[in-house]
């Protein structure tokens, strides 16, 4: 092990505090704050709106009245989605078909949310995905990497002067507790686990630190605006991530890891609350469970890998300008 990955080990082993630790386990089974305020012509723009958490969450916001833009992988789904609320609420829903894991498509939605004039309000990045085993995309990425933070990253980037301009927009980041699995940090020479065993839990808690880095930056350069950035753990809630790994992975999740989670409602309720409630009017930079502030893990609080991380998500999202951090 070379010397500065040593010294940052040490670092991060000095940081960790036992409170922090017991108030995740505490706050884990807890319920959300509620908001019952109302949302209407408001405009929400959610990844992943298909199922689960993005599904449950696009129809809490319309029945609060707010109008959708989704971005997904399916195009039926998709339709079927916004025939619903429609039907049911009489809210406006449209959607952009994209696959988060391809950086292109990731670019082509991004260009289609900049070339939209009517103002977002609330961006919910939900969007995930959890393998048990190493997977390249086409661009030569990790794909838990490249769906789980690098799409938020360049969806995001790509709005920034956007919604500064209407000074309006707060972005959710659906994060995880997981990213405590990276307990030693990132290896921003190995991010597509080339030259160390990959597992599941490692892979993913390294894809939700590294979003949780990059919100630092983007918190800084909202600074002096109305823009604000989250990030929020979900709770323990049954879903469909995951059902790519096999039908035995898929057996133990829903009999054994799943047996006593709770439905997708309770993270929807977080998401509305952290999106529309006025307690959170100015609030940036945070991390959440489900509503509850928390400290995250401090490999997630390191400012010098998230300077690194930047460039780096930067250069792998094919942006051709940098920020004006």
């Amino acid at each position: 092990m070379q010397p500065a990955r040593r010294r940052q080990i040490a670092k991060y082993f000095r940081e960790y505090q036992w409170s922090n630790v017991a108030a995740m386990i505490r706050n884990s089974k807890g319920e959300p704050a509620k908001c019952e305020l109302d949302f209407s012509g408001r405009n929400v723009l959610i990844t992943g709106a298909t199922s689960g958490i993005g599904y449950a969450t696009a129809i809490i916001y319309a029945s609060h009245g707010a109008n959708l833009l989704c971005i997904n992988r399916n195009e039926e789904k998709s339709k079927a989605l916004c025939a619903q609320v429609q039907a049911e609420y009489g809210v406006e829903c449209d959607y952009i078909i994209a696959d988060l894991s391809r950086v292109d498509e990731v670019r082509r939605a991004g260009c289609e949310l900049r070339a939209r004039e009517r103002p977002l309000d609330v961006i919910i990045h939900n969007a995930g995905i959890y393998r048990t085993r190493r997977e390249i995309t086409p661009d030569g990425l990790e794909i838990v990497f490249a769906v789980n933070h690098l799409a938020s990253f360049v969806l995001t980037f790509m709005l920034m002067d956007k919604l500064k301009t209407d000074n309006r927009a707060r972005i959710l980041l659906v994060n995880s507790e997981g990213h405590r699995f990276a307990a030693w940090g990132l290896r921003l020479d190995d991010l597509n686990w080339e030259k160390r065993r990959y597992t599941g839990m490692r892979s993913y808690g390294a894809a939700k630190t590294a979003q949780l880095l990059t919100m630092l930056k983007f918190n800084d350069y909202f600074e002096s605006s109305d823009v604000t950035i989250n990030a929020m753990h979900p709770g323990a809630v049954k879903t469909q991530t995951g059902r790519e790994n096999g039908p035995a992975y898929n057996w133990i999740k829903r009999n054994i890891i799943e047996r006593n989670f709770r439905s997708p409602a309770i993270s929807a309720e977080a998401l509305y609350y952290l999106g529309v409630s006025q307690e959170l009017e100015g609030v940036s930079g945070r991390f959440f469970n489900l509503t509850t502030p928390e400290e995250p893990a401090p490999p997630a609080l390191d400012r010098e890998v998230a300077e690194q991380l930047w460039e780096i998500s930067l250069q792998a999202g094919g942006a051709d300008e940098k920020a004006p951090l």
